[in-house]
């Protein structure tokens, strides 16, 4: 996977809520917003209890040397208040902050705390207002040596911008001075993620020593080198993808794209002309469903993926955190599922032949030496014979 897939991803996870169908604001549920992920000011979060959050953290396992270093990035929307004669709507505007290269060992040896700020903003076009209010942060990060080449990565993203009082002020007010949409990009240099969801053997010990709060950490971009990893509030599995059928951002993971592009083709022209007046990523995504052929909406109609490799189908292999000798051979090898199989412990396991073995007719009948056992996380399914290419 590149690195602008992995952005597509991370800007999905950042505009997930940003305008939910009908897409007008005056429905109810556009007019809390900023559910998911925002960070309120550390003063308003104390004063209300810590209903609401003004720090997330992350915490995630990295295989690595003195040569290891590690790249933060903290994203999230900076919103602002855009008023009109007749409304009032919250926009968001993309913020990056990059802390870039830092050594884990430093970071064991020595904690670093970087802030970050971005100015307050005011614009006027014609009858339009524009007002956004600086906002402050602080990003923590440590490092702990678990045993030889394992590090314990531990990240805290703050929000820490100034109120003169938080006593009265409303949830709208207090949104203007938040990190909506918070989440971490991590990846590493000279050195490999461990994955949270499925760690290898030996290391869970180390995983449940993990504490995320707010976040889960999923590893994404290229499988093989497992160097990035992204934490955000929506849950997913590692190695998310966007759909290639996606048309673009819907705003709403709730609900599919066939359904809501359905849904929005039905709109009467006025609820048309409000959801065009909500802002330029509603009227972007009203021009698309617009404009979407018959033969492009039949694509979001349904396509089937197996979700795990099955008896007969081909893979390839890539062995994970293995040292031995025949597993490096194999690595990248074309295989076939023979059966799957579940050990002692409740753990699955895809007993494959190797198809260019001479002997894989051998392992089909449980021969051993010609038979070989790899998870799922460890294989990447490829087309049926005859399929490839088209």
């Amino acid at each position: 996977m590149t690195q602008s897939a992995v952005a597509q991803i991370a800007d999905a996870l950042m505009y997930e809520g940003y305008v939910l169908y009908p897409y007008r604001a005056t429905t109810v549920k556009n007019r809390h917003r900023w559910t998911i992920g925002a960070l309120v000011p550390f003063s308003y979060s104390q004063a209300d209890g810590g209903g609401e959050p003004c720090s997330l953290q992350t915490e995630c396992l990295v295989r690595g040397d003195h040569r290891t270093t590690v790249t933060v990035r903290t994203r999230f929307l900076h919103p602002l208040e855009r008023t009109d004669r007749d409304s009032s709507w919250q926009e968001g505007v993309e913020r990056e902050f990059t802390i870039p290269g830092v050594e884990l060992a430093e970071l064991a040896a020595c904690a670093r705390q970087v802030s970050f700020a971005f100015n307050a903003a005011r614009t006027t076009d014609g009858e339009v207002h524009r007002i956004q209010h600086a906002i402050e942060g602080r990003v923590d990060l440590s490092a702990t040596r678990l045993v030889a080449e394992l590090f314990r990565v531990t990240i805290v993203a703050a929000n820490h911008t100034s109120l003169e009082t938080s006593a009265g002020m409303s949830r709208d007010a207090v949104m203007l001075r938040s990190l909506a949409s918070a989440h971490l990009i991590l990846s590493v240099n000279a050195g490999e993620f461990v994955s949270l969801t499925d760690p290898p053997e030996g290391l869970k010990p180390f995983v449940d020593g993990c504490r995320n709060v707010g976040v889960w950490p999923v590893l994404v971009g290229d499988a093989d080198r497992r160097d990035t990893i992204i934490a955000s509030p929506i849950i997913l599995s590692d190695f998310p993808r966007v759909a290639p059928e996606s048309s673009g951002d819907f705003f709403d993971g709730t609900e599919i794209d066939e359904m809501l592009a359905l849904r929005i083709r039905t709109l009467t022209e006025e609820e048309k002309r409000l959801m065009a007046g909500l802002d330029s990523r509603a009227r972007a995504l009203l021009a698309r469903i617009d404009a979407m052929s018959d033969a492009e909406l039949a694509r979001l109609h349904g396509t089937h993926r197996p979700a795990n490799p099955m008896p007969g189908d081909r893979v390839r292999l890539r062995p994970r955190g293995r040292t031995d000798a025949l597993d490096l051979l194999l690595t990248g090898k074309v295989a076939t599922v023979v059966s799957v199989e579940e050990d002692f412990e409740g753990r699955t396991h895809l007993c494959v032949t190797v198809d260019d073995d001479p002997g894989s007719d051998l392992g089909e009948i449980g021969m051993p030496g010609h038979r070989f056992f790899y998870r799922q996380d460890e294989m990447e399914l490829l087309p049926p014979r005859g399929e490839e290419g088209r």
